[in-house]
């Protein structure tokens, strides 16, 4: 009988590895990283010490240099494991990602080629101001949502640029010039402010950035569509990968929600059931009903950004179509989690109820997680615009 070599392990399967490594550890800490409502020192420790804070910085600069579906599969693992965890990683690789592809290199060369590979995280939507002074920008404003924070070297700060008369200063596309910066983590005065119901251990804190001087090598254009990178991940863009990466965190509470599911309703005795409540015809229709819609959620995203990856990979130009699909199944995927999450603990009972509980933290976490802004309904309408004229004939 010939035996035929396994093939051998892409990089991305290596990082997929570590994830799942560290995976354990973030289940063990779950419910403390809910009390202190961001990451334990010992998840944060766990995760650098995988390198996988870096899994979208280029090689050159020592990360891990993934593309966008080898980044995503890693977190939805970490999201699988905690909801809360995966979201901020989320936020941290993702912004990391956007900071290293789109901001002068010198600035990025510093912040992560060095011995202490900078962590960002922060709000880069503009709600800031600025000023335009010699070599850079005097920044302050007030900011909301910066998750993964408690543990980032580098916070970004969106702005809007504003002349010496307060006026904002507008392009010649008739828009405000809007940018991002980053700032070391010791400038920013944390305000805390993140009492919630769901996604608690995110560590998503308030803070305050007054009058601030940013260098122009940490500065970016928030909308800048052109890389200053070579990597095809980065033609994705900013939108590409910052909202993309709310597919796989989504992706993460469905898988957890079905495991968990499964678990509870093998023994659960309930009025009416002759069986244990998983041996019952009506659950079992219920619950492959909806592991075909985790299933179908997840070959799409994959199938989507798979293709964008491999069109950039190509040196071809990322179409409005697909770019729109992008947009369509960040959004679709938050959609079937949510239902997918419900479909659980609606069979659970009381098995969410009581704390602690893994899928009790699924459904406080779904119903948080489809309020974000950037998944709202309205980017599904704005989606079709690009993908109805493809059925016309």
């Amino acid at each position: 009988m010939t035996m035929t070599a396994a093939a051998p392990l892409t990089r991305a399967d290596e990082y997929l590895a570590r994830a799942r490594e560290v995976a354990r550890v973030i289940e063990a800490e779950a419910d403390a990283i809910e009390a202190g409502a961001t990451i334990t020192g010992t998840v944060f420790q766990a995760l650098a010490d995988a390198e996988l804070f870096w899994i979208l910085v280029p090689e050159e600069y020592g990360g891990a240099g993934l593309d966008i579906v080898g980044a995503f599969r890693v977190i939805q693992e970490l999201s699988r494991a905690d909801g809360s965890t995966g979201w901020a990683f989320m936020a941290n690789s993702c912004s990391t990602a956007v900071a290293v592809g789109f901001m002068d290199q010198a600035g990025a060369r510093e912040m992560f080629a060095g011995p202490e590979r900078g962590i960002t995280a922060g709000m880069i939507v503009p709600t800031g101001s600025a000023v335009r002074v010699d070599g850079g920008y005097r920044v302050s404003g007030c900011f909301q949502f910066a998750s993964g924070s408690a543990h980032a070297s580098w916070i970004g700060a969106g702005f809007v640029v504003h002349d010496a008369d307060g006026n904002p200063v507008v392009g010649p596309d008739g828009q405000p010039d809007c940018r991002i910066g980053f700032l070391p983590r010791a400038e920013i005065e944390f305000l805390g402010n993140w009492s919630v119901m769901g996604m608690v251990g995110t560590g998503s804190y308030d803070y305050r950035v007054d009058d601030r001087f940013v260098p122009d090598r940490f500065v970016m254009e928030t909308f800048s569509t052109v890389p200053t990178r070579p990597e095809p991940v980065y033609e994705l863009g900013l939108l590409g990968i910052g909202v993309g990466g709310h597919a796989p965190v989504a992706l993460g509470l469905a898988e957890r929600a079905l495991q968990e599911i499964a678990g509870i309703v093998a023994t659960k005795q309930r009025p009416g059931y002759a069986t244990p409540v998983g041996e019952s015809d009506l659950f079992r229709l219920d619950f492959a009903r909806h592991e075909a819609l985790f299933r179908a959620a997840s070959a799409y995203v994959y199938e989507v950004y798979g293709a964008a990856q491999a069109a950039a990979a190509a040196g071809e130009p990322i179409t409005d179509e697909l770019r729109a699909r992008m947009r369509q199944t960040a959004t679709w995927a938050q959609e079937v989690a949510g239902d997918v999450v419900m479909f659980a603990h609606r069979w659970a009972g009381s098995a969410t109820v009581r704390n602690p509980s893994a899928l009790g933290r699924c459904v406080r976490d779904a119903a948080v997680a489809t309020q974000h802004a950037l998944v709202d309904r309205m980017t599904l309408v704005e989606a079709a615009q690009a993908i109805v004229p493809g059925y016309l004939r």
